[in-house]
């Protein structure tokens, strides 16, 4: 039987597409050279409307060049096969056909046997849909996922493709915007930091700027005290804060320091703003998988002007490095994770086994090919680690222990 590969991502970005899809390529090459490997551009989009490149030997050749790069070397994009009227509206399907069944009509008269889909958990669990379906038409497709996402939200996966990249680089982002609170007093600066549902990457990234600040020496006789660079606040989702307890705190804050710092989750107190909004008649915007609109959200911004307010800052910035995080190309540590995991997901699929592979925390972590039902998003950052603790305790903010968790 002569296979022939299919690789699409899907979704926001994460640094981690490009070297997957570069990994993937070598894997196969070395495998079996004598495959077709075929890229679906724009992901789910490039496979409804029949938009593919066929990789070349010179591809195949350069392959480790792909590592060195971010975002994707086939396009992404946010396209949900099961939302019917999103793909009508864009043009993708039409009148009367059913996304899944056009996706799925590509894939047979491509011949593709091996599809790997690489993306969060919309992305994997729609092409277990393409599979079964596949199955009951008598086609037999082997779809194998491999997890990307910078929130590292999915269940049970320890972790994600490019979540330690994204917590690096938004620290080394927050590392020159740090600098703006000497532009004035009483300055206000707010790191607006990717994160829907879990705080996990707000966390990391708080953790990794604050390993940078200890590398860092301070001379008080100026403007330079650590204080000053130090983070004040970390607000994630998981966690109903009491902010009239937080605002008194910071307000000595800044009176001692003259800056504010506070870290902040994109998904934190969404509730709250989308109510405020409409409660005011204004349109609360969501993509095509019902999610709301962060962006139009702008959460960074309204915790700017409630906190500037009774902080009396006289400026206030907020940044937002999530664009910054998520193109980059991955640190050496997310790197080795990639090149693991796609070795680990071609011998999966040579051998015919449907599942995203990754570290299996019901397994001891373990790497594996997990089953597509046991795949699920939305998975919280536990806020009770150690390394989160003792980062709380460290900048002087309370605990609420114990943690509240949203139901």
């Amino acid at each position: 039987m002569k296979h022939k590969i299919g690789i699409l991502t899907a979704g926001g970005l994460a640094p981690c597409l490009s070297s997957s899809i570069g990994r993937l390529i070598m894997k196969y090459t070395e495998q079996i050279p004598e495959a077709d490997i075929i890229g679906y551009l724009h992901g789910y989009r490039g496979l409804l409307l029949g938009n593919k490149i066929e990789i070349t030997q010179k591809v195949r050749d350069n392959w480790a060049l792909l590592c060195n790069f971010g975002g994707s070397v086939l396009g992404s994009s946010r396209v949900k096969l099961s939302n019917i009227k999103d793909c009508l509206g864009k043009g993708y399907v039409k009148e009367g056909e059913n996304p899944l069944h056009v996706a799925a009509r590509q894939l047979m008269k491509d011949e593709i046997t091996i599809l790997h889909t690489i993306g969060g958990d919309d992305t994997n669990v729609t092409a277990a849909y393409l599979s079964t379906y596949l199955q009951e038409k008598g086609y037999d497709l082997t779809v194998v996922g491999l997890p990307k996402t910078v929130d590292n939200d999915v269940f049970p996966l320890a972790q994600t493709l490019g979540a330690w990249t994204a917590a690096d680089q938004s620290a080394l982002f927050f590392e020159n915007i740090a600098n703006e609170n000497t532009t004035s007093p009483r300055q206000l600066l707010v790191h607006e930091v990717m994160g829907r549902y879990c705080g996990w990457l707000t966390a990391s990234a708080a953790y990794e700027y604050r390993k940078r600040l200890d590398g860092k020496k301070f001379l008080p006789e100026m403007l330079l005290t650590r204080g000053r660079w130090d983070i004040d606040a970390v607000y994630i989702p998981e966690i109903n804060y009491d902010f009239d307890d937080e605002i008194e705190r910071l307000k000595k804050n800044m009176d001692d320091n003259d800056c504010v710092i506070i870290f902040l989750s994109e998904g934190a107190g969404v509730e709250r703003i989308v109510a405020e909004m409409e409660v005011e008649g204004k349109t609360v915007s969501r993509d095509a998988f019902g999610h709301v609109r962060l962006d139009e959200i702008n959460s960074g911004i309204w915790f700017g002007k409630k906190f500037g307010k009774v902080l009396d800052a006289q400026k206030v910035l907020v940044q937002k490095s999530g664009y910054f995080a998520r193109s980059a190309a991955p640190n050496k540590r997310d790197l080795e994770l990639v090149y693991n995991t796609v070795d680990q997901a071609v011998t999966f699929g040579l051998n015919g086994q449907n599942g995203v592979v990754g570290l299996d925390e019901d397994f001891n972590n373990e790497m594996r090919c997990i089953e597509f039902g046991r795949i699920k998003g939305g998975k919280p950052f536990d806020p009770h680690v150690d390394w989160f603790q003792n980062l709380l305790s460290d900048i002087g903010q309370k605990h609420y222990d114990p943690y509240k968790f949203k139901e």
